[in-house]
């Protein structure tokens, strides 16, 4: 298949100016291994260096723009790029895995947080006074360059959250997309900047080990903000130190379900454990990575997600009917499977369902069937990682306190969630879970734009947020008489 490769393949961006890379690496679509979607520019570290500076003189002008003038060009930038989701999908589909549903939903999420953000700013802005003795207002402004470094498994939406308060409050940024998917990315954060003077949205492709650490330990960048692996977290912490910037980290999650006595299993529930389960076939920080159930209700909960995972349809996302794609990368898939074989080499029983719609081309991408695990422990390597694939252990309890206990028994306190008919026994455990957010008789994502919250222990370092994440880009300062 003969497919025109985007603008940006192979390209980085500095000042406005879209530079052809001396050395690129193939991006290929996990769904047929045999295409190449286009190239990424592996930059070097003087390239990287190159980017921060033009970022860094371009601040110095746009920190002290006017308000009204950032809001007027994020939306006359949102306008465009919403005008730019129907041609483009099939892009994100083709680099990332997602079915043709999922990237639709990305791309039309992140035009939302353009407008969203943008009408948050004023308001948020403002001054607040604070009253006693003293006059005294907290007032708000710019910190500097915002390296944003951003994952392969939801590369837009996760993205744009970043981008777009860094830049509305002032700050210019330094983008690194995955190089496993950085196209759709950079085809639409090309149109973003073009709307914002050169130099405030620049973007290097490459290695962590050369891009990531000079963006991690220049002292010119002020924040980072990174979503992706708790081990990459650690190092960006230690690269970070030695300037002391500020940090905005998403990292690892191993996200726990349990299912109380009084949980009704019905077709509903099932599916939303299906979706908490499989969204973009596993590979989401937040989604079920670990199921408890009450004993008593252990064998209707394999048998009606057994059924339910049996009629997943599974194959290329470019095809309209597909329910769940592959996994992004090689390395990806072979952690998976491994992860499989070694559970079942350990004694579990392995549960495989789902529909191979293209069987005769399976091998041609990083397909794995949804599976689960029974048979496991507390213990296994299986329910201890983050799989971050199709693939769900289930264990059981015996009463609550059992199952707070396992749940929590974990590095990882990124999301978790309870289901049960009682809302308010589901408010009292989540009381005592340590995750970032609880989700009662769901397990999902926060469709307010406006929210987020940070994950506990090793999922995550930063706070949460109620204005579309522009407190995370921006200081507070005290101004008194």
């Amino acid at each position: 298949m003969i497919v025109t490769q985007p603008f940006v393949s192979g390209k980085y961006l500095i000042g406005g100016k879209w530079i052809q890379s001396n050395k690129t690496a193939k991006v290929i679509n996990p769904a047929d291994i045999n295409e190449v979607v286009g190239e990424v520019a592996l930059c070097t570290k003087e390239e990287v260096n190159k980017a921060i500076e033009v970022a860094a003189t371009a601040y110095e002008s746009w920190s002290r723009s006017e308000l009204n003038d950032r809001v007027d060009r994020m939306k006359s930038a949102a306008k465009e790029i919403k005008s730019l989701v129907e041609e483009n999908v099939t892009l994100l589909v083709r680099e990332n895995g997602k079915v043709l549903v999922e990237a639709k939903k990305d791309l039309l999420r992140c035009v939302d947080v353009m407008i969203e953000t943008a009408d948050e700013l004023l308001e948020w802005w403002k001054p607040e006074p604070l009253h006693g003795n003293q006059k005294v207002q907290i007032r708000k402004r710019s910190r500097g360059v915002t390296a944003v470094i951003s994952p392969w498994n939801s590369p837009m939406i996760l993205t744009f959250k970043r981008v777009i308060p860094a830049i509305l409050t002032g700050n210019t940024v330094v983008v690194k997309p995955a190089t496993n998917c950085p196209l759709t990315i950079m085809t639409f954060l090309k149109v973003v900047a073009s709307y914002f003077p050169d130099g405030v949205i620049n973007i290097v492709t490459g290695s962590g080990s050369v891009v990531g650490d000079v963006l991690c330990s220049d002292p010119r960048v002020r924040t980072i903000s990174f979503v992706g692996s708790t081990e990459t977290g650690k190092d960006i912490m230690r690269a970070a130190s030695g300037t002391v910037k500020n940090l905005y980290m998403e990292l690892g999650g191993n996200d726990a379900a349990i299912i109380l006595p009084g949980a009704n299993l019905d077709t509903e529930m099932i599916k939303k454990l299906r979706f908490g389960v499989l969204r973009a076939a596993g590979q989401v920080c937040s989604a079920i990575k670990r199921i408890y159930v009450h004993e008593s209700k252990y064998d209707e909960l394999v048998e009606k997600l057994t059924k339910e995972f049996q009629r997943v349809k599974v194959g290329n996302g470019i095809q309209p009917d597909v329910e769940m794609g592959p996994l992004n990368n090689k390395s990806q898939f072979e952690y998976v499977k491994g992860l499989i074989d070694r559970a079942e080499k350990a004694g579990a029983t392995v549960i495989t369902g789902g529909i191979q719609l293209d069987p005769d081309s399976w091998d041609d991408g990083y397909y794995i069937l949804p599976t689960i695990v029974t048979g496991a422990t507390q213990e296994s390597e299986i329910v201890r990682s983050e799989q971050f694939g199709p693939v769900i252990p289930i264990l059981t309890f015996a009463d609550t306190k059992e199952a707070i206990k396992l749940a929590n028994d974990s590095e990882f306190g990124l999301r978790a969630s309870v289901w049960t008919e009682d809302e308010s026994v589901a408010i009292q455990l989540a009381d005592l879970l340590e995750a970032g957010a609880v989700f009662h008789n769901n397990h999902t994502v926060f469709q307010d734009l406006h929210l987020d919250f940070p994950g506990h222990k090793e999922s995550g370092l930063s706070r949460e947020t109620r204005h579309c994440g522009l407190e995370l880009y921006a200081d507070s300062y005290g101004l008194g008489n």
